[in-house]
């Protein structure tokens, strides 16, 4: 059924001049089929619930059952692998921690492309490396189905609300099929180019802001130390030009901002474990594009020495924190 629809589909699309219009309106006619969602972590919950919101009946799993309990008590269907959701949905939304984790889901043993329908539509919301997305949508157009990345950028709170920044790569003419479930869980949904292109601009992003978070440690801790109040420190840089995302929004210094992990000791948020990831991926593709990222190598080692320090659960802000005990504060 899910081949003849949207073979039925693209007969529309050639048929029709107005090519996108088309294609958001037969779409949207499917809108309420279910979703499948893999990975129901501290971002891939709140997704899923925002899907489930906007009226999508979701079939869902995740390696540990544990973390289906919320969603099942919402309403979705809970399966027993991602094979078993691939063999009943046909658009599914994956959410995982790295790129091991993306090859086993989905061609592992018990994966999604053990069952896979053709004509389904797989989006992958982790951040993995550019080359394992690619594999994936090779492996996946074997089977028949179509594979985009779509790592998101906003964090848990954005995720809760809705909020997320997709950034999506694949085959431009199912970008707004893909859209359509997207919007449901961001606010922002950009189409970056063909496959790959998502995590690249999602791994660019990701050592930025682990170098504004350092710079903005290291200024804040330096203004402390020279006698300044925190909160006026950070009230200057943000009506100067130093501001930045990490010193207007997600300030590291606890008692300055509220509602972040900060003010939480560092609890929730983005893991430094995961951000030591990130910039492992973004340090992996700039060794093979023979890039040079001094800066984004030193914060990579920074990350990667604060996960040995008893900060891997911690939000990334404690870099503050880690700098103040380097100094032995």
């Amino acid at each position: 059924m899910a081949a003849l629809f949207r073979g039925s589909q693209n007969l529309l699309l050639r048929w029709n001049k107005h090519v996108d219009l088309a294609f958001v309106s037969t779409r949207s006619m499917a809108s309420k089929t279910p979703v499948g969602f893999i990975g129901l972590g501290n971002m891939g919950t709140p997704m899923a619930r925002n899907l489930l919101k906007n009226g999508y009946p979701i079939i869902a799993t995740d390696v540990f059952p544990e973390s289906c309990k919320e969603l099942q008590d919402m309403g979705a269907q809970v399966m027993d692998s991602p094979a078993e959701v691939a063999d009943k949905a046909d658009r599914i939304i994956t959410m995982l921690p790295s790129s091991p984790n993306v090859i086993e889901v989905y061609t592992g043993a018990n994966g999604i492309l053990k069952k896979v329908k053709k004509g389904t539509l797989l989006v992958d919301s982790s951040t993995i490396d550019p080359a394992v997305a690619k594999e994936m949508a090779v492996a996946a157009e074997k089977m028949g189905a179509v594979f985009m990345d779509a790592p998101v950028s906003g964090g848990v709170g954005a995720a809760s609300m809705a909020k997320l920044t997709f950034m999506v790569g694949g085959v431009e003419e199912e970008y707004h099929a893909a859209q359509e479930l997207l919007t449901c869980m961001g606010a922002n949904v950009v189409y970056c180019g063909q496959v790959g292109t998502g995590q690249a601009a999602k791994i660019c992003n990701n050592m930025l802001l682990a170098i504004g978070m350092i710079g903005t440690s290291e200024t804040m801790n330096l203004g402390i130390r020279l006698g300044l109040d925190p909160k006026l420190l950070a009230q200057i840089l943000n009506m100067s030009s130093g501001r930045c995302w990490s010193s207007d929004t997600y300030n590291p210094v606890p008692g300055v901002m509220e509602g972040v992990p900060s003010a939480n000791n560092y609890q929730g948020g983005f893991g430094t474990t995961l951000m030591a990831k990130d910039l492992g991926l973004a340090q992996n593709t700039a060794t093979n594009t023979k890039t040079p990222i001094p800066l984004g190598s030193l914060a990579h080692q920074i990350y990667r020495v604060m996960c040995s320090r008893g900060y891997a659960n911690k939000d990334f802000s404690s870099v503050f924190q880690f700098l103040r005990e380097e100094e032995g504060q």
